[in-house]
């Protein structure tokens, strides 16, 4: 029996997979024998099956299944044809192995002689298995059984007991050495098989019998079960909206406590009115009235008792409600809460994914990394995994080539020669963090500067105002990348902003943490909560919209007066430090509010000016004080201006349709309890949003970006073939850009000179000029120094990347790993 608890339920689950497998695909080659597709598959279940066995010690369903895998590459190889004795050989194996898997599972005597069943799978006269006492003899006895193995043939009893010794003998020494079986040949072991006496009928009708009671009594239970991942989703979702449900359910509680409130008043006012009718049943002459005042006073009487039915009915009702959503909550917490935990895995399962990547792309950068991993039995919802996995590798790639030096420099630097790349992954709260730190030179400022602005991210009086974490963030801007030539490794510009981007889908945000010299720290933080959101509910213009609480750092209120304006940036003090504020109205670009004309004109002005020309107004206004909402997103910090406050609940994210896939300011939807849609808004884009409208309110000719953009970009072309020539010119040109093709190095070298071209793409081999001496010619001149030139080639070699380097190429794109994405990817960043 297999002692580790975890490796035996796991061996337990794979190797039930493999003997169906190789159940279902026996049957199934019995009616197709010439499927050498199937022959190939129940080839690498056996090899599996043995690999599994042999690695736990399962000794007896190791050399079974080698036995099978030999006979399986047989028929593969033509050497044998499948006919009903093979299949039979190959059944017996494969219900030995099913009784000694369980063996080593449950530790119950399979029954299984091991020796026999190889034997009959290699050919032997088939016998009938002995019983499993019998063949199972204790090694450390001197006794002999009394009864003979075989009938007596010879008259000689001494001859009998001689040969009935040597027999059981053989046995004994054949199965001590079985898990060596498969060592042997084929033909010897035949030969010892062949020779060993029958066994007793007896023997064999006691075995026959004890099997047939023994699978007659056993019970037969599956203990797990295989569940495909979409199928947990779909409860995951089910389970939220349960959740959603429960909150409806506060809201009918809510009603029937107004109901409860009207019956209240109700009862009040009838007791008073009553008291009334009572005092008018007299007249002055102390003679009741007439019957009129009778028939009131039954009325009365029967309000009274329908009143009370009422009131017991309706606070039997508020109490059962109130009982049963209590109960309800407390089980769609259990429930999602058990869902979630079948989701989760350990974070081990994408670290242990890095080793390999780690040190080949070390390897190739020539330099040597550490990889240490901390905190991978940290468990993760499984979406995380998977949506982590291709970020969590941009950051290794960057940190490797970007980040940690070359061993040379590591020495000139007092540096161990081995650098340290840390991943590391544990809970906060309700959070997971992953950080990725490397012990390299860190982030150049100066370096992201000057690429911010020659790539027209950021001008240099804004890099002025700037924080140095806003600085350090703009490595997150899509395109952007310091790398001067473009490898697969990096350089492309796409990277780090697709782990911003899968980042924030998972409801979560990324920091840098850089010191010039002494390395980078990413840390990623995610919310552990995917299918659910807690979110505040604000109203703007009437309409609802939702705010994901985990990035509300506070609300307040606001009085107009308190808004100064700092470089066009309305602004109030926040615990003695400026925050930027805005009207959620206008980043949704609703701007209908009563008197929304004047408060744009305000915002749009800059300095003390405008607000005092505007403190009337304010002054003025019914509201004295606006709500107002600070977001927290990373180190940034953002007021925003609502109409109301309304609630803080718990949501279901409804997917995006693909119309809407990614809308400014909107992260997704969601339905309230109310039963309306409300959008739900993204924090980062919203501080985005603002950021661009003081841009264009400061930036004269703010635009001109635009106004590049909308000229067609010229590209010159130079490849010798026809046919990809032709395929390369329609992809730049579908991409919207203007081509001019050239048939060789010399022939792009003259059209150069005709226009101004933004780009050149060429190949390297190619008549008359190739394209690494045309690369090298026009660096030769200096009016085209900074442009950039692309070389796409079919020599994908590392001394040849070097060379085109060397060259003064901007980006080396093989045409092995060629497509249209990487070509205008590239082209984009460059030009």
């Amino acid at each position: 029996m297999i002692e580790d608890e975890e490796l035996r339920d796991v061996f337990k689950v794979a190797s039930q997979e493999h003997l169906q497998k190789l159940d279902d695909g026996l049957l199934y080659l019995e009616q197709h024998p010439s499927d050498l597709g199937k022959l190939e598959q129940l080839l690498r279940e056996t090899h599996s099956l043995k690999g599994d066995a042999g690695m736990l010690g399962v000794k007896d369903v190791a050399s079974l299944a080698h036995q099978m895998e030999h006979i399986l590459g047989d028929l593969k190889r033509g050497e044998t044809q499948l006919n009903s004795d093979i299949s039979d050989r190959l059944s017996q194996g494969l219900e030995a192995m099913r009784k000694l898997v369980n063996e080593a599972v449950t530790g119950e005597d399979s029954g299984v002689n091991t020796f026999y069943i190889l034997a009959s799978m290699m050919g032997a006269s088939s016998q009938p298995q002995p019983q499993a006492a019998a063949s199972k003899l204790d090694l450390s006895s001197s006794q002999v059984p009394e009864q003979p193995l075989v009938k007596p043939q010879f008259t000689e009893p001494a001859t009998q007991e001689l040969e009935t010794n040597v027999a059981t003998s053989q046995v004994l020494n054949l199965e001590k050495n079985s898990s060596f079986l498969h060592l042997q040949s084929k033909p010897e072991f035949l030969v010892e098989a062949q020779n060993l006496p029958a066994p007793s009928e007896p023997a064999t009708a006691s075995a026959s019998q004890s099997a047939v009671t023994a699978s007659s009594t056993s019970s037969y239970r599956i203990e797990t079960i295989r569940v495909a991942t979409q199928n947990l989703d779909d409860l995951m979702t089910q389970a939220g909206e349960l959740t959603v449900t429960k909150t409806r359910l506060g809201h009918r509680v809510a009603e029937i406590e107004q109901i409860t409130t009207l019956w209240e008043e109700w009862s009040r006012e009838y007791f008073v009115t009553r008291l009334t009718v009572d005092r008018m049943q007299i007249d002055e002459n102390g003679i009741k009235a007439n019957g009129k005042f009778s028939q009131l006073q039954d009325y009365y009487q029967r309000t009274e008792e329908r009143l009370e039915s009422l009131g017991t009915l309706v606070n039997h009702l508020k109490n059962r409600v109130y009982e049963d959503t209590a109960r309800l909550e407390l089980i769609a917490e259990a429930l999602e809460s058990g869902i979630r935990t079948l989701r989760l895995l350990p974070l081990s399962t994408i670290f242990n994914l890095f080793p390999r990547t780690v040190r080949d792309l070390a390897k190739r950068e020539g330099k040597e990394v550490a990889l240490v991993i901390e905190g991978g039995e940290t468990t993760a919802d499984k979406r995380i995994l998977e949506e982590m996995k291709d970020p969590l590798m941009h950051m290794i790639r960057n940190s490797i080539d970007h980040g940690i030096e070359t061993v040379e420099e590591r020495k000139k630097l007092g540096k161990p020669p081995v650098a340290t790349l840390r991943i590391k992954g544990y809970n906060i709260a309700s959070n997971i963090i992953i950080e990725v730190a490397d012990d390299g030179r860190g982030l150049n400022r100066e370096s992201i500067e000057q690429t911010a602005v020659k790539r027209n991210i950021c001008t240099l009086e804004k890099l002025a105002e700037m924080t140095e974490n806003q600085i350090q963030s703009l490595i997150f801007t899509p395109g952007f990348s310091t790398k001067k030539f473009v490898t697969e490794v990096s350089g492309r510009g796409v990277g780090l902003d697709v782990v911003r981007t899968n980042v924030e889908a998972l409801k979560g945000s990324i920091q840098v943490e850089s010191l010039p010299g002494r390395g980078c720290t990413f840390r990623l933080q995610i919310s552990t909560s995917l299918a659910t959101a807690n979110v505040l509910i604000v109203i703007v213009e009437d309409i609802p919209y939702a705010l994901p609480v985990e990035f509300v750092d506070t609300a307040k209120q606001v009085s107009p007066s308190e808004i100064f304006a700092i470089e066009g940036k309305e602004t109030i003090l926040s615990n003695g430090q400026p925050l930027s504020v805005a009207h959620l109205t206008d980043l949704l670009e609703l701007n209908n509010r009563q008197g929304g004309q004047k408060n744009q004109c305000f915002r749009q002005e800059n300095g003390s000016e405008a607000l005092r020309k505007n403190q009337n107004y304010f002054l003025n206004s019914t509201s004295s004080k606006m709500p107002c909402i600070v977001l927290k997103v990373g180190e940034e910090r953002l007021g925003l201006f609502v109409d109301a406050l309304i609630d803080e609940q718990d949501v279901v994210m409804k997917p995006q349709s693909q119309l809407l896939k990614r809308v400014r300011n909107v992260s997704g939807a969601t339905i309230l309890g109310t039963g309306e849609v409300c959008m739900v808004l993204n924090p980062h884009d919203l501080i985005k949003s603002v950021r661009q409208q003081v841009s264009s309110r400061m930036v004269p000719g703010g635009r001109s970006q635009l106004e590049t953009a909308s000229r067609k970009q010229v590209i010159l072309l130079a490849e010798d073939s026809i046919a990809t020539r032709t395929q390369e010119k329609r992809i730049l040109e579908g991409a919207g850009y203007e081509v001019v093709t050239a048939v060789d190095g010399l022939d792009a070298f003259h059209k150069l000179k005709t226009r101004n071209f933004d780009a050149v793409i060429s190949d390297i081999q190619m008549p008359n000029l190739d394209g690494l001496a045309l690369t090298i010619k026009i660096r030769e001149q200096k009016e085209y120094s900074e442009l950039p030139i692309i070389l796409v080639t079919s020599l994908a070699s590392d001394e040849d990347r070097k060379r085109g380097a060397d060259a003064g190429a901007n980006a080396y794109i093989p045409k092995g790993t060629f497509n249209q994405d990487v070509l205008v990817d590239t082209l984009k960043r460059l030009v």
